[in-house]
């Protein structure tokens, strides 16, 4: 299959997953389909793509930038174009010890796909223990085969629902562009604070419907296990981030430009994976040629719900 018969496939996938405003958590056999769809995907992702240069759809902000700079000189000269990047650190900054109180402790991602944001954040914080989790079991060989370090950087397949961890085992989690596939929202929350050490912090990362939102605070209201501290929108950061990856002359459009395909099969392909990088989000508007396609059912459209804000959430073990 090539590139663009994979984008198309994987951003019509991803349209079936998560394009859901249903308030009820999914269980039996619509969970196991919505779960078996999720791990496809991203074993098709990651058995066919390159190294991964865009990981999520990413944040802009000249001042994570500028600390990530000062902290990693030069880690956008080479692969990638430093969005995906900020919002891993973010995550780990602005947690209640912020990113230096997570040396010498157990950091756990779940959902962490082929595990390259994991492995720029094992770079900034030197004697973490760092643990990848993902559904898909080809993205977990990969970053098993491409990226493990021992204790410092591991990973492991398992399902977000049922984490294959002790209880009390984790001093950090974080869930970045993920809880959105899951069958069971309020499961996972359950699952993260069971792993979480008392004191422990989640970090959580994510787009949202208005209803979405409204479900995960309906959710987190009855959870006495965790306590939310700071629940920040960092919508405008994620939209100037896609904006940018979509600019001619971008990273993003300089990398497709290079490889070989004829133009037809060009837009199909950039229009692929500006849907799936957060296009919709940043008000995208496709070619007429990709209309014309649309309309005749040859390229996935998501017009689906409106993703109204992407929140970067925190909360504490009690």
């Amino acid at each position: 299959m090539s590139q663009p018969d994979v984008m198309t496939a994987f951003t019509a996938g991803l349209a079936d997953i998560n394009l859901d405003e249903s308030r009820a958590p999914r269980s039996g056999a619509k969970a196991a389909g919505m779960k078996s769809a999720s791990s496809s995907i991203y074993d098709m992702a990651a058995t066919l793509s390159g190294r991964g240069e865009l990981w999520n759809w990413g944040m802009y902000d000249p001042g994570l930038a500028a600390e990530i700079e000062d902290r990693l000189p030069g880690f956008t000269d080479f692969g990638t174009d430093g969005f995906s990047e900020q919002l891993y650190y973010l995550a780990l900054r602005d947690l209640p010890d912020g990113l230096d109180g997570c040396a010498d402790r157990t950091v756990l991602e779940v959902g962490c796909g082929t595990g390259e944001g994991l492995n720029f954040l094992s770079r900034l914080v030197p004697g973490a223990r760092m643990t990848g989790l993902d559904l898909s079991p080809k993205a977990i060989a990969r970053a098993e085969a491409t990226l493990a370090r021992g204790e410092t950087l591991r990973f492991v397949q398992g399902d977000a629902e049922k984490l294959p961890f002790e209880d009390s085992s984790v001093d950090v989690l974080i869930n970045i562009e993920s809880s959105h596939t899951y069958p069971d929202l309020g499961r996972f929350l359950h699952e993260a604070a069971r792993v979480l050490r008392p004191g422990g912090a989640l970090s959580h990362i994510d787009v949202f419907t208005r209803q979405r939102l409204r479900t995960m605070r309906g959710i987190t209201e009855e959870m006495p296990q965790l306590k939310w501290i700071t629940d920040h929108d960092v919508s405008a950061e994620v939209r100037a981030a896609v904006r940018r990856r979509m600019a001619p002359g971008s990273r993003f459009r300089r990398t497709l430009d290079r490889q070989r395909m004829n133009p037809l099969v060009r837009t199909i392909a950039t229009h692929s994976q500006i849907l799936m990088f957060g296009g919709m989000f940043a008000d995208y508007r496709p070619p007429a040629s990709i209309k014309v396609l649309s309309r005749l059912g040859l390229v996935p459209w998501m017009s689906g719900l409106p993703m109204e804000s992407y929140r970067h959430q925190v909360a504490v073990r009690v």
